[in-house]
């Protein structure tokens, strides 16, 4: 394995009833744990979102209302899935702008406590479109030479996600191999927050990178519109984000 690993990496997905990470649940989780004695561990579980699964979700992953009912809600696994992730890096595909933050929010609403600032994070999204952009079915094809059959599959689209990673760093010399710069590297932006929603500029200022103040200093923003942060806070945001706003505002009154 060409990956340089000094800590476990779960690679994971989700399948969701929809894409608002506020409203939205998680129906099916499937991770893939790395060791770096080589040592794999794979866990998939359906979870009951206690909500109505809508159909136009069902008809990409195929999870009904009936195929959750007698399974565990997310706040009953939530501890159990904490601890398996705890001191681990974490990949995913498009995982920084949607899976990762919605399983924040799931573990926030389920009350545990878990420390996104402790891992790195590898996009391997970020890193096939910087290569060759296209989607997941489209770059296991091309770095695997495979279709993927079960797309959609929380399962399927895990297991093609580490594979495209593994592939992409046997391809690309000048890919780094250690976690670290190749989370970097995998950042589409020097994110402050996992979604990107503040950045950091040439002199590690925060800048906000989306709507009415993109490319503004967040400490200008907040200073002179101060209801602009009780909009980030009432406002449909991952907690990630609220939290990187929020360090920026306490220090501004310090």
């Amino acid at each position: 394995m060409k990956l340089k690993l000094n800590r476990p990496i779960v690679f994971f997905d989700l399948e969701t009833t929809g894409t608002n990470i506020s409203s939205d649940r998680i129906v099916e989780i499937s991770l893939i744990k790395l060791h770096p004695d080589g040592r794999v561990l794979e866990k998939t579980r359906r979870v009951n979102p206690e909500m109505h699964i809508p159909e136009s979700a069902t008809a990409i992953h195929h999870i009904t209302d009936e195929d959750v009912a007698s399974e565990p809600t997310f706040r009953q696994i939530a501890s159990s899935l904490a601890q398996l992730i705890s001191g681990c890096d974490i990949a995913g595909f498009n995982s920084n702008r949607f899976d990762i933050p919605l399983l924040d929010a799931e573990f926030e609403r389920a009350g545990v406590d878990f420390d996104l600032t402790k891992s790195r994070f590898i996009d391997v999204q970020t890193i096939y479109h910087k290569k060759e952009p296209r989607t997941l079915v489209a770059a296991y094809r091309y770095y695997c030479d495979k279709n993927l059959e079960e797309a959609h599959s929380a399962l399927a689209d895990t297991r093609a996600t580490m594979e495209v990673l593994m592939a992409q760093l046997e391809r690309y010399d000048d890919l780094p191999v250690e976690i670290g710069a190749l989370s970097e590297y995998a950042c589409a932006n020097r994110n402050v927050d996992i979604m990107g929603r503040l950045i950091y500029d040439d002199q590690n200022r925060e800048v906000i990178n989306f709507g009415k103040y993109k490319g503004r200093l967040a400490e200008e923003v907040l200073q002179n519109d101060p209801g602009y942060y009780s909009w980030i806070m009432q406002g449909d945001f991952a907690r990630n984000t609220k939290q990187a706003f929020t360090r920026v505002r306490l220090r501004i009154k310090k």
